[in-house]
């Protein structure tokens, strides 16, 4: 059946609270919840539920008594059964980092021996992101997983699950990816498909650290989230509830300026700094447990 997208925009308290009280009444219904920050220095973020085409204008209704004039503007999208992973990547310059080289289906003959070849078609849930910040995550992969030899992994926001994929790839390990977007995730699937990691890679769709699975597949020695720098803060202990004595964590998503926030947050928790890489204003960081 097709899902219809509702969302609205709100501001730095009001949106919290908008996405808590959506989260506890529609928690039964099952209905995937997301909260996206769309400007940091406004504070704006934009909360988005995705419901059964038969039952959006119920929910609609719903949302609109239960927030008033905080879902004003609800906007409403139907979301048509297509195949989301049919758009490819073209015009879109592939991506080296260290052994990994991540290309749309165009780009397949710039392969070369000894590659560790990562094909995106990444469509509507476009996951590559930017450069600096997936480069920078694959290389900080090929250099924690090359040094530790992690057992399991957790691909946190996964997007295209181009991460995921990289690090199945390389350490051939069972690894998680989840993202709070259903059609993010649909992606995601078709992507672990045509790179054959189906039997390496799982994904599925999952609003915050209280699903069960992540308590099912847990803990993990390697968690991976390129999102954020507010939401990375924000998972800080989340992170270490699920992370695996010894293990590490690969944080992006991250401005350069944003790094020393990020840092302390997860300082409070216990976790050292490791090492740091810079790519195109982008850091990305690994972290350990004390």
């Amino acid at each position: 059946m097709s899902q219809v997208r509702l969302s609205f925009a709100a501001q730095g308290p009001e949106a919290r609270r908008a996405y808590a009280a959506l989260e506890a009444a529609f928690e039964d219904d099952g209905y995937p919840l997301g909260m996206l920050e769309l400007d940091e220095a406004a504070d704006l973020h934009e909360i988005t539920l995705y419901v059964d085409r038969d039952a959006a204008s119920a929910v609609e209704e719903r949302m609109g008594a239960l927030l008033g004039g905080t879902a004003a503007g609800i906007q409403s999208e139907v979301l048509p059964d297509i195949d989301w992973v049919a758009h490819s990547l073209e015009g879109l310059k592939p991506v080296r980092a260290a052994r990994f080289f991540v290309h749309g289906r165009h780009d397949r003959d710039r392969r070369r021996a000894g590659d560790i070849a990562i094909e995106i078609e990444a469509g509507q849930a476009f996951g590559t992101g930017h450069h600096g910040t997936t480069a920078g995550c694959l290389e900080m992969i090929a250099r924690v997983a090359g040094r530790e030899r992690p057992r399991n992994a957790l691909d946190l926001g996964t997007g295209s699950a181009v991460l995921a994929i990289g690090l199945a790839k390389l350490a051939h390990i069972p690894v998680l990816a989840t993202d709070i977007d259903p059609v993010a995730t649909r992606v995601a699937a078709g992507n672990v498909r045509l790179n054959g990691m189906q039997a390496l890679v799982e994904t599925g769709t999952a609003t915050g650290f209280q699903d069960p699975v992540f308590a099912r597949k847990g803990p993990f020695d390697l968690i991976v989230a390129n999102i954020l720098a507010r939401p990375l803060m924000r998972l800080a202990p989340d992170m270490a509830r699920h992370l695996a004595p010894g293990g590490s964590l690969i944080l992006s998503g991250i401005l350069d300026r944003q790094r020393r926030a990020v840092l302390a947050a997860y300082a409070n928790q216990r976790f050292r700094h490791v090492s740091t890489l810079h790519r195109e204003g982008w850091t990305t960081l690994h972290l350990k447990r004390r």
